[in-house]
């Protein structure tokens, strides 16, 4: 009697979900309103549309006059955050695994400095990376901006991937190992599976981290040839004589698309980001 008289899960979470919907309504009918804004118009002074058009999206069919195409903005852009993420992932997997698994000299010492990197905004470096990028000639180059890009996301990759290599059990590399199997091998068919999470996350976070940067892109790549999509924004609004608002809407919208499709796709990746690696 006492069980069945007990509230249920539910019926006691019920009202942090009713408090946790009502305070993300307003969000939600924003972003419903931002498309409909991009595929409608209004008369002047009216919020509500009262014609359906197309003509806010011209830019994946015209380019627009004294701006590069957006779809090789969308080319440049995609390049830059995919090699940023292929580099960080390439870099801090093998890095976390050395400084988690092998006595390497100093590496507290490296573990403290590769802190004190990330500690660094970006910002207070770009004038040195900037002279620095001219004296090798790659300013205003896609390579350039990324591995700029990659090293300033490094120390956190490194340390994501070090946490997670503690939690693995070291018995798992002595089986390997006793079976013949090189360090290498060890490695990648017995480790990086028990930390594919890890992996997953930081995949995510790197790519996100590249699609939505600014400043680095904007100081260090400002050519059109090279030009990404936070650059191509900021480049609309800087354009006070043809500045159209409802465009500039549009192309905000299909800037997001890829951010919205993968939150979609890997969230639970991103969950189980805190649960660590598989034991056992």
């Amino acid at each position: 009697m006492a069980a069945s008289s007990a509230p249920s899960a539910n019926f006691r979470t019920w009202p942090i979900v009713l408090l946790l919907t009502l305070l993300s309504l307003p969000l939600v009918v924003m972003y419903i309103y931002l498309f409909v804004d991009t595929v409608t118009d209004s008369s002047t002074g009216s919020l509500i549309p009262d014609t359906f058009t197309l003509s806010h999206w011209d830019f994946l069919w015209h380019t627009k006059v004294g701006k590069p195409s957006v779809w090789v903005v969308l080319v440049n852009t995609l390049l830059f955050a995919t090699s940023t993420t292929t580099v960080v992932l390439l870099i801090s997997s093998m890095v976390g695994y050395a400084l988690s698994r092998l006595n390497v000299p100093g590496r507290s010492v490296l573990l403290a400095g590769v802190m004190v990197m990330h500690a660094f905004p970006s910002v207070t470096l770009l004038i040195a990376i900037f002279v620095v990028l001219q004296m090798v000639g790659l300013y205003n180059t896609l390579i350039g901006v990324i591995l700029v890009k990659a090293a300033l996301d490094l120390p956190l990759g490194i340390w994501l991937m070090k946490g997670f290599y503690d939690t693995v059990p070291w018995e798992i590399e002595m089986a390997g190992i006793t079976d013949g199997a090189s360090r290498f091998t060890v490695w990648r068919r017995l480790v990086l599976p028990q930390v594919f999470p890890a992996l997953a996350a930081l995949g995510l976070f790197a790519f996100l981290s590249g699609w939505s940067e600014f400043i680095l892109p904007r100081v260090l790549a400002p050519g059109n040839n090279v030009q990404v999509f936070s650059v191509y924004l900021a480049s609309l609004i800087a354009d006070d004589n043809n500045f159209d608002l409802s465009m500039f809407k549009a192309v905000g919208v299909f800037y997001a698309i890829p951010v919205i499709v993968l939150f979609v796709l890997f969230q639970r990746h991103l969950m189980n980001i805190y649960g660590g690696g598989t034991k056992g």
